[in-house]
């Protein structure tokens, strides 16, 4: 057993380490010790609170952590970069779920009844929050896994006045609050269980009412719902470690969601609200014109004739797990003396910074790798531009076609390079579920197959 100053000390500790550790992920460069920063944290708070005053049943908590934290190792050693945006979505429906049972535990708690006057109200009040936030991030962060993983369809669910109904949803919970107030001892469960019942079909509606292609925006932002009910459990339990490390992810979630929707072209409160996503009325451009097919040889030589590259990843790379062979591309140009880098744009994959993983993953260097602002300016001085498994992110149409779902949305400007290669498996549509006309402008060419055996083919005839 420790004593409370020592706790207090290891919290402030952990708190710090955690806030370095935030700083270190902010670049490539530093991501792994911060990381590192993250898991010293963890490991101190998770031993100073186990081993703090008035914590009983050791046993039991020990058996809990074993049980999880091998359940943890076995998963995250079998999920694939791929469905890596998964996992981090059923997540945060587990945090959600946690300050559910948290605040109806605190509700139940004998000590609660104890407390009396104003110190009482703000405990409720702190309790109703806490149950609401959580319940809105378990419902929503599982109908982002099940867009996500193909389980629940992308395209956006649009009813007439969902709007109208989440707002009075809403303010039903409000009356519900004061209600559950004024109810003596434990006799507010029942308004309790109905504003729980209201915050997961609100989860369910938010996220159910955006489309695919704006998924990446929901999934950050359904970080910061899981920090701020992280934060709204710390309160309840009366524990400053978890109100500052939920604060801390309530606040760079919300942060992070503000700059990708600036990158999009966004509403940051239309998010939080599952107002985009919304498909236009009017009708989409026609797409016309022939696409013209190339073969692995073809593609090679333009690459030997090329000074200047440009390749664009996108989420058929990581499925193709790609990012191997495409380094040794870029090594072998490189070594030939010609301009090699890459394009990302924000929303490129299913999670921020996806795609900047996977190529660190395969060692590609940091000062190579760049971001959409970085590199639309020079695509018109670019020899070839290489499209790896990307689809939305390089559509035209988000420029020029007002009816389009993804019109407004910044995209990576291929189309002004020379030579534009798309590999591809099919002519399919992305997860947007709209067509894109780069495929049959002029100066685009297609190159079919997986991303993987495609590239490996390429680097033969390098």
């Amino acid at each position: 057993m420790i004593s409370s100053q020592i706790q207090l000390a290891s919290y402030l500790f952990a708190s710090i380490l955690f806030i370095l550790s935030l700083g270190g992920l902010s670049s490539q460069e530093s991501a792994k010790k911060g990381v590192l920063y993250g898991i010293v944290g963890m490991i101190i708070a998770i031993l100073s609170t186990v081993l703090g005053e008035g914590i009983h049943g050791h046993i039991y908590i020990i058996v809990a952590i074993v049980i999880a934290s091998l359940i943890g190792v076995a998963v995250a050693r079998k999920v694939e970069m791929t469905s890596m945006p998964q996992l981090v979505a059923i997540l945060h429906s587990f945090v959600g779920l946690a300050a559910v049972l948290v605040g109806f535990g605190s509700y139940l708690d004998p000590h609660t009844q104890e407390l009396s006057g104003t110190l009482r109200n703000i405990h409720l009040v702190e309790v109703f929050i806490g149950v609401f936030i959580g319940g809105l991030t378990f419902t929503g962060s599982i109908v982002a896994w099940g867009k996500l993983d193909g389980k629940i369809r992308s395209k956006p669910l649009i009813y007439p006045g969902r709007h109208a109904v989440n707002i009075i949803l809403v303010m039903s919970c409000v009356v519900l609050c004061y209600l559950f107030i004024g109810m003596e001892g434990t006799n507010g469960i029942g308004y309790l269980y109905v504003m729980t019942a209201i915050s997961f079909f609100i989860g369910v509606m938010l996220v159910m009412a955006i489309g695919g292609a704006d998924m990446p925006v929901v999934v950050s932002m359904l970080n910061s719902y899981s920090g701020w009910a992280a934060a709204a459990a710390g309160f309840m339990l009366g524990n400053d470690l978890l109100i500052v490390t939920g604060a801390l992810v309530g606040s760079s979630g919300a942060i992070l969601s503000i700059i990708m929707c600036e990158a999009m072209n966004r509403s940051f409160w239309s998010v939080i609200f599952g107002g985009f996503g919304e498909t236009p009325k009017g009708k989409q451009a026609e797409v016309t014109g022939d696409v013209q097919a190339v073969d692995h040889e073809e593609v090679s030589d333009l690459l030997k004739e090329a000074k200047s590259v440009v390749i664009v990843p996108g989420y058929g790379m990581a499925v193709a797990k790609a990012q191997y062979p495409v380094y040794d591309m870029v090594d072998r140009l490189k070594k030939e003396g010609k301009t090699v880098r890459f394009g990302i744009h924000p929303v490129a994959g299913r999670l921020p910074g996806h795609m900047n993983v996977l190529l660190a993953e395969a060692n590609v260097p940091y000062d190579i790798v760049l971001e959409m602002e970085e590199i639309n300016d020079d695509l018109s001085e670019t020899d070839v531009v290489l499209v790896i498994g990307a689809n939305d992110i390089v559509n035209p149409g988000a420029e020029t076609d007002p009816n389009s779902p993804i019109y407004g949305m910044p995209v990576i400007q291929v189309w002004n390079a020379e030579t534009v290669i798309v590999m591809k498996r099919s002519m399919a549509t992305g997860y947007a579920g709209v067509q894109n006309p780069l495929f049959f402008k002029d100066n685009t060419r297609m190159l079919y197959g997986d991303a993987k055996d495609s590239v490996t083919k390429i680097n033969g005839f390098l």
